[in-house]
């Protein structure tokens, strides 16, 4: 065995490492979201330990609707992932086909990746543990909606950084999410956050959504406003990532990356 040959080999990954802020920030964040998450989870249940009658429906349902943010999110970047795996992403940007037309195609096709993830969840929820997400009402179309849109958003923003960056920013398609999930308030309320952390998480629409969520499940109670807000931030969201989506486009253009982006 040559120590040589194994410290040569392990230098090159090292090498890897330090040339790629994507890989650092992947190595980094892991562990720190999850004492964030479930520091927070910890401490909501520690406060609030009669807080609900129905700690496990209230979870679950908060489990289901995260898992179909999280889905909308990964199938987006599913397909376009694939598309340089395949090593297809030089002809579908040769192709006569419009920059809005790839993100419209990806954005339509996404939800049946999601449905075909949320839909067996949901009902297997049921009979399982008693849960039914579905005693929402009406106003879960409304969730589902924005939790789309808002994954989507993220979709792009994750896609932006592909074509910026490359492949190497394939690692934070994967955590994307999972690095939004403390601010998003998914299983506690934001009252739970120190009160500098609630500030930054007011300018996300998962605060109202999920909050929005527990009302419903726990005092019956609609607050409309609440989720148009959620509406309205979710749109912005996705407007902003459509223009970081052309605008990371044309830089790669300019400097001729995308040629190589699947090699």
């Amino acid at each position: 065995m040559s120590w040589a040959k194994i410290f040569a080999l392990s230098l090159r990954h090292i090498y890897l490492i330090k040339g790629s802020f994507p890989r650092i920030l992947d190595l980094i964040y892991w562990p720190t979201i999850q004492i964030f998450l479930w520091g927070f989870i910890s401490k909501f249940f520690t406060m609030n330990s009669s807080y609900f009658e129905n700690t496990v429906g209230v979870i679950l349902s908060a489990a289901i609707l995260y898992d179909f943010l999280f889905r909308s999110s990964i199938s987006y970047n599913m397909m376009f992932l694939e598309e340089i795996w395949s090593r297809n992403f030089t002809n579908l940007f040769i192709a006569p086909i419009k920059l809005s037309e790839i993100i419209a195609a990806l954005t339509f096709t996404a939800i049946f990746r999601t449905l075909i993830g949320l839909i067996p969840a949901a009902l297997l929820a049921i009979p399982l543990f008693g849960v039914s997400i579905f005693k929402i009402g009406l106003p879960l179309i409304l969730l589902l909606v924005t939790l789309y849109l808002f994954g989507v958003t993220l979709g792009l923003m994750v896609t932006s950084g592909l074509v910026r960056f490359g492949p190497s920013f394939e690692n934070i398609a994967w955590a994307s999410l999972f690095f939004l999930a403390p601010l998003g308030c998914i299983y506690y309320p934001i009252e739970v956050l120190p009160g500098w952390l609630q500030l930054a998480a007011k300018l996300l629409p998962l605060v109202y959504i999920f909050e929005e969520m527990r009302n419903i499940l726990i005092y019956d109670i609609i607050s409309y406003y609440q989720i148009s807000k959620a509406v309205v931030i979710s749109i912005l969201y996705f407007i902003f990532g459509v223009i970081l989506f052309y605008l990371s486009y044309a830089g790669a253009k300019n400097r001729g990356t995308l040629i190589n982006m699947g090699e």
